[in-house]
């Protein structure tokens, strides 16, 4: 009987992390309920789960440890980057994003940076007066969105169109320092099928010069919703990031929903992500050379 039990587990087993291997590297957010276990089940979470299942297997958990272990080097390999530090121009751009949580403001963000950036993008900010700021800040520039977006540059904002989907995710355009930018905050609701928003988004963000795309974007950068944007635009941490990519949540290195795409014509100098518990998503940094 108990042999019959420990087979049945195994199979079990088998068939379990058959499973979500073959959601996590081949069918993803294909389909609205894929999606939902693709988000959920993240490659660290599969992990854990191989050697949780080990613990029952008696002698056979030594394949789990194996399969544990080489998906280890996988995720190390895809999510952790290290590059050397490179010198930064006075004539480079630092572009800052984050989602402050609704507890955090422009000043407690120049505060967790160390710094003020050229340009500096956050979503579900509590800032409510720009007036204040302005006074406060008379040389630098801001701008409040309808839609929880906070932009700040060091340079006048140019902007060139707001929309907001019927679900609402909301893309802003706008132009400073001679960048095109496109500030992102796409909706993170279970309910809402994230095809219906990346059509949305794919529909206004046409710019593959000089530009940079920047926000919450809800999704992971395994995402296939991201394919096209992967042809167009370079991820800014793939090779000049120091650290795990990952951004969600509460600086355990999950999902890597935050993100800045910038494209093929301008130089990625560095880029950082700066761990904070001020919220749940930590803040993502890039310098560009134009």
């Amino acid at each position: 009987m108990w042999r019959f039990i420990k087979a049945v587990y195994f199979i079990f087993n088998v068939i379990i992390i058959l499973t979500l291997l073959i959601l996590h590297f081949y069918i993803k957010d294909s389909s609205y309920f894929s999606s939902l276990y693709f988000y959920l089940f993240a490659l660290p979470v599969i992990i854990f789960i191989v050697l949780a299942l080990s613990v029952f297997l008696g002698k056979k958990g030594k394949y789990n440890i194996i399969l544990a272990g080489l998906l280890f080097v996988i995720w190390i390999g895809r999510s952790y980057s290290f590059s050397f530090e490179k010198p930064i121009l006075k004539s480079d751009l630092e572009v800052v994003f984050w989602n402050a949580y609704r507890k955090n403001n422009f000043e407690k963000a120049f505060i967790e940076y160390e710094s003020i950036p050229d340009v500096l993008v956050l979503t579900e900010s509590n800032e409510s007066n720009i007036a204040s700021l302005q006074l406060k800040y008379p040389d630098f520039h801001f701008y409040k969105s309808e839609r929880e977006i906070w932009i700040f540059s060091k340079m006048p904002i140019d902007i060139i169109k707001e929309e907001t989907s019927n679900y609402n995710s909301t893309v802003i355009i706008f132009k400073t320092h001679g960048i095109n930018f496109y500030a992102v905050d796409m909706v993170g609701s279970a309910d809402v099928p994230r095809s219906w928003e990346y059509q949305f988004f794919n529909s206004i963000s046409k710019n593959k010069e000089k530009a940079i795309i920047l926000g919450d974007f809800n999704i992971p950068v395994e995402s296939l919703f991201l394919n096209d944007l992967k042809k167009e635009y370079n991820f800014y941490f793939t090779s000049n990031g120091n650290g795990f990519r990952e951004t969600w949540f509460w600086n355990i290195p999950l999902l890597s929903i935050d993100q800045i795409w910038v494209s093929k014509d301008l130089q990625i100098v560095t880029s950082e992500i700066i761990r904070t518990f001020k919220s749940d998503h930590a803040m993502i940094k890039t310098v560009v050379r134009r």
